[in-house]
């Protein structure tokens, strides 16, 4: 009894205000972060949550296993408030955060997804990506040892094994999805690190490997979609300010456009629009806008293969979850038995995502 009572009351406690354990689901963050990782999350670093929704099953984010339907109530709706913190996000922290464009599925901040992904830019950063790389405030950032790009491999003709795949560390699963419809017998997409792509460039049956580069000035599926005024995609974004807490700006037909989400969804100003050239508020017109949050600009190491801040924009201070500190376990389904990558863990991840 005593052992169930801590399992439903004190463990859920630890997790919201303490550390959690989360599991890396998708390949966003591969080179630095790998499918199968196993974290735990500091809630303590950037102050803990006081939960939206505090009716909630334990040990469920925001369905119910096997049955479905939502694992929490809405009866009772508390607004943000967090906890003071031991530090502040920094550039290049990897964040544990909930997905924003979850609003759309109507749920509420503290129940929508968990992405992981490194924060590039924080309040008051103005951000661009020029050519893959990406600048805040004019500057070059640092590129993580293990950052992945889609490379395009030229080859004899002869394809790439399982073990040489391997050996690369490659995923494979993604290799054959990319690769599935092939439009030349001598070319190959990969996802490589620049170690890899030293290590590829050494086979005798590789010509080139040569990044793939999305050309400039032609717009693609990128953040704010609606727009045809920004012709910016994955590869050469921006400019792009953060905004801070407190930061007042002068709206205008194009920051509108970016900023339209911020101020309606994120801020709660639902009758915000744009109308005969200028923002309404509450059917006033709204010159300037104060922001009340401070925003984050998110993007995954894996860069080609990463939905991230430049589909959907910013991150909300009111999503961010927790800063990753530590890897217990990291499954592998191509590892051979019993599935484990052995050298990851016990690790910090400061270790691994530098």
């Amino acid at each position: 009894g005593e052992a169930l009572l801590f399992a439903a009351i004190v463990v859920p406690i630890l997790n919201i205000f303490v550390v959690q354990s989360y599991a890396i689901p998708t390949s966003s963050m591969e080179g630095s972060m790998l499918v199968g990782d196993k974290l735990f999350v500091s809630k303590l670093h950037y102050g803990p949550r006081i939960p939206n929704t505090p009716l909630a099953l334990p040990f469920m984010h925001n369905t119910i296993p096997f049955i479905g339907g939502r694992s929490f109530s809405e009866l009772i709706k508390l607004p943000y408030w967090r906890l003071p913190s031991f530090t502040s996000i920094k550039n290049n922290d990897v964040v544990v955060f909930n997905y924003p464009d979850d609003y759309k599925r109507a749920l509420p901040v503290d129940k929508r997804e968990n992405y992981i992904k490194r924060c590039l830019g924080i309040p008051g950063d103005s951000l661009q990506v020029i050519q893959k790389q990406v600048y805040i405030n004019g500057e070059m950032v640092h590129k993580p040892e293990h950052l992945q790009w889609l490379y395009l491999v030229t080859t004899n003709g002869t394809n790439f094994s399982s073990k040489q795949l391997k050996e690369m560390e490659i995923n494979i699963d993604e290799y054959r999805a990319r690769n599935r419809q092939k439009t030349s017998s001598t070319q190959r997409r990969m996802f490589l690190d620049e170690g890899k792509v030293e290590k590829i460039r050494q086979f005798k049956n590789v010509i080139s490997v040569e990044p793939i580069i999305a050309q400039a000035n032609i717009a693609d599926n990128c953040y704010p979609k609606q727009s045809a005024e920004f012709a910016w995609n994955k590869d050469n974004y921006g400019p792009i300010y953060l905004p801070k807490k407190g930061d007042k700006i002068r709206l205008n037909r194009k920051n509108y456009l970016l900023y339209e989400k911020n101020i309606r969804i994120y801020e709660n100003n639902p009758s915000l629009a744009w109308k005969e050239n200028k923002a309404i508020l509450d059917g006033k017109v709204l010159k300037d806008y104060e922001f009340q949050m401070d925003y984050y600009w998110m993007m995954g190491d894996n860069r080609d293969n990463s939905l991230d801040s430049r589909m959907w924009g910013m991150v909300p201070e009111d999503h961010v979850v927790g800063k990753p500190i530590f890897v217990w376990m990291s499954n592998c389904k191509d590892c051979g038995f019993p599935g484990i990558r052995w050298g990851r863990c016990m690790r910090t991840v400061s270790s691994l995502v530098e």
